[in-house]
């Protein structure tokens, strides 16, 4: 059992350093998708990582000095199929005995062979249940799993040892594949106390309507990456020109006044995850509401830091200026105070709508299209379209 214990802990040690990579791809991609992360879905998602790690390592650890590797004279493959078979059979069985089921079980060629076939059976239930793959598709993607194990260790760990120190076994391409399928016929069992696929779809798109703040958060962290690039470019444009000390203020506006001008309330964050932001209602100024919104969310908020140290830099004998430009830096820091108690509130309170929100009656929403069975079904005009498109396929069949 120590043999399999160091490569399991192994795999529970470096699990949380490839989750963390993981994680802002795979939440991207979830918001994108669905606008929304169960946490059933990600406890799936996460735990395939955790036993896909677990398998490698099975296969890889322990790892040998190079030195007991370069003094090794065993054969490094085995090609006879079903070779297990061979070595089982020299075995004396009685089978109305006790002891020889005993025997059985503590023969290394018959624990090996169970081993191949458990190793890959979670990947077969995973590839059906999760990622709904056919049996044709289950069955290539298990012997691929397998072939991939097979030769990291034929080629000593892809020529990191001068020689294989595990043997290339084709009996394990066989029963790893074999275990894949298992996996997949027995699906159905667990099948009936998980929800399905589409039962997980439906509670993602249906909790995905709501904008949550931590969407919010990650789209703002997003645009920040994206700022700082528009900041680089705009410093390399306006370099060695009058311009280049108003860099800052210059790349605030063109980034979050100038670009959702264009783009009709969408920053690069905001439309990496499917956001926007709209007017409540519908009116003529709904856009000069968005861009107020902008005006008072990050230019004097979130990147208030930037109009102070704009405003530091204005230099001037006029003492009416001087006031103003003083009573101004004031002005935001108390904007600033007041914006984060109510943040802090609203959280607290579990309200997603914030003071600058409140002011410019604007809201942030999600742009993803998605309407359940039960909706399509209750919307007379979605029925009605599906009815004219069918007409139109028919008309044109038949001419």
């Amino acid at each position: 059992m120590s043999t399999y214990k160091i490569p399991i802990t192994s795999a529970f040690i470096f699990f949380p350093i490839i989750a963390f990579f993981f994680t802002l791809p795979y939440l991207i991609y979830q918001y994108r998708k669905y606008g929304a992360i169960p946490f059933f879905r990600s406890v799936i998602v996460y735990s395939f990582i955790l036993y896909l790690l677990c398998a490698y390592f099975l296969v890889i650890l322990p790892l040998p000095s190079m030195k007991e590797v370069s003094n090794l004279t065993t054969p490094v493959t085995q090609l006879t199929p079903f070779y297990f078979i061979k070595q089982l059979s020299t075995l004396s069985m009685d089978w109305s005995s006790l002891a020889s089921y005993i025997k059985l079980i503590q023969n290394k060629a018959f624990y090996i062979a169970v081993f191949n076939i458990l190793l890959t059976l979670p990947f077969g239930i995973y590839l059906r249940y999760y990622f709904e793959c056919k049996w044709y598709k289950v069955l290539i993607y298990g012997f691929l799993l397998s072939l991939f194990f097979e030769v990291t260790q034929l080629t000593g760990l892809y020529g990191i040892y001068p020689r294989a120190y595990r043997l290339f076994d084709v009996d394990d391409l066989i029963l790893n594949t074999c275990g894949t399928m298992l996996g997949f016929f027995i699906t159905p069992l667990f099948a009936i106390i998980l929800p399905t696929r589409k039962e997980l779809d439906e509670k993602s798109f249906k909790k995905g309507k709501t904008v949550t703040i931590f969407r919010r958060a990650l789209s703002f962290c997003i645009d920040c990456f994206f700022f700082v690039i528009t900041i680089i470019i705009t410093s390399i444009i306006l370099h060695n020109t009058t311009l280049a000390k108003y860099t800052l203020l210059i790349s605030v506006v063109l980034y979050y006044l100038i670009l959702p001008l264009l783009t009709g309330g969408k920053t690069f964050g905001k439309m990496t995850l499917k956001l926007q932001v709209v007017a409540k209602e519908k009116e003529k100024y709904k856009l000069l509401k968005v861009e107020l919104r902008y005006l008072l969310s990050y230019i004097l908020f979130y990147y208030q830091f930037i109009i102070i140290l704009t405003l530091e830099q204005i230099s001037t004998n006029n003492n009416m200026i001087n006031i103003i430009i003083n009573s101004s830096i004031w002005i935001l820091r108390i904007y600033f105070i007041i914006n984060i108690l109510n943040i802090i509130v609203s959280i607290i309170r579990r309200k997603k709508e914030f003071l600058y929100e409140k002011t410019t009656k604007t809201k942030t929403i999600s742009t993803i299209e998605y309407q359940s069975k039960e909706e399509i079904e209750n919307n007379p005009q979605i029925n009605e379209k599906a009815t004219e498109e069918d007409k139109e396929v028919r008309t044109k069949k038949d001419n």
